[in-house]
């Protein structure tokens, strides 16, 4: 059977994260490697990849929040909003260690933010880093987002630097750009370092570059232990009917957390995960129906784990 699970790297500065992902491909000799939020080739810190079937439960964790170590330097201005981009403008920062603070904490909260021209994010299918080396600048419409936490502000005459807690879609290099427009001067990133993604913190990540594919394998976290979704455990004889997706019924059950209808749960046999699927009754309704002897459907597959 074929390796599947997810992987915690610590990128370094310069590859992108498609360079990464293609280091463990040809390390681990495999094809479906794929990663969930990308870091753009200027910042470091932690990559959430995933391996074989793994590769399809990504969309799920590009939805956690995001920490980030940041530093930035005031009254600078770049291209890209960090210190690899070409200098269009510097400008003199008066204001006070207080006022730099208060003006860090204000964006706490949500707020509208324009992304950098400068990203990994696509356009048309195409890096927006990649059109900016060729002179195309795209400009992408504004986003909500939202800082949930900001701290250990330290500020040291133009450069500060600070722990971020943002939402996914947050671009802290834009963060820092907007601090330093609310101070009249702006900022550009001179070091961004992501250390968490939701429950994975880049404590645990490796460095794919030095280390074997054997102790690649070691490192890997099954998909039975990777999601929070709510679990419900099915009886033997309906394996085979998940696998070949078919809906479940409440005699096919063995046992199950508290869901809502529309909830999306984790399906284990025993301690597999066979699948993702989409809750068509409510957890509390399940008592009811076996009261009154209804082998009714409760829940649709969505996503089916079979071996590679």
């Amino acid at each position: 059977m074929s390796l599947s699970g997810i992987l915690l790297v610590d990128k370094p500065k310069g590859p992108t994260s498609h360079d990464v992902v293609e280091v463990v491909r040809k390390k681990m000799n495999l094809r479906r490697v794929g990663h969930a939020g990308t870091l753009d080739p200027f910042a470091t810190g932690l990559l959430v990849i995933g391996i074989g079937n793994a590769t399809r439960i990504l969309e799920y964790l590009m939805q956690h929040r995001k920490v980030y170590r940041v530093k930035m330097k005031l009254g600078l201005i770049t291209d890209t909003f960090d210190i690899t981009g070409r200098v269009e403008e510097e400008r003199p920062c008066i204001a006070t260690k207080e006022e730099i603070i208060q003006a860090v904490n204000s964006f706490v909260g949500t707020y509208v933010q324009i992304p950098p021209a400068y990203s990994a994010k696509k356009y048309k299918g195409e890096r927006l880093y990649e059109l900016a080396r060729q002179g195309k600048i795209i400009r992408l419409p504004p986003r909500q987002v939202t800082i949930y936490k900001i701290e250990d502000i330290v500020v040291e005459d133009l450069t500060v630097s600070f722990i971020v807690e943002t939402s996914p879609g947050t671009y802290v290099r834009s963060l820092c750009m907007d601090i330093g427009y609310k101070l009249g001067c702006g900022a550009t990133a001179l070091e961004l370092r992501r250390l968490r993604v939701g429950p994975f913190q880049v404590e645990h990540a490796v460095d794919v570059y030095t280390a074997s594919a054997e102790e690649l394998s070691k490192r890997l976290i099954p998909m039975s232990k990777v999601l929070d979704f709510p679990k419900v455990w099915i009886k033997n004889e309906a394996r085979e009917k998940v696998l070949n997706g078919v809906k479940l019924q409440v005699d096919d059950l063995l046992n199950y957390e508290h869901f809502e209808k529309e909830d999306v749960v984790q399906v284990f046999s025993g301690e597999e995960l066979v699948c993702l699927a989409r809750a068509e009754r409510r957890s509390n309704f399940i008592e009811t129906l076996l009261r009154q002897q209804r082998n009714e459907i409760v829940l649709k597959p969505l996503k089916v784990f079979k071996e590679n």
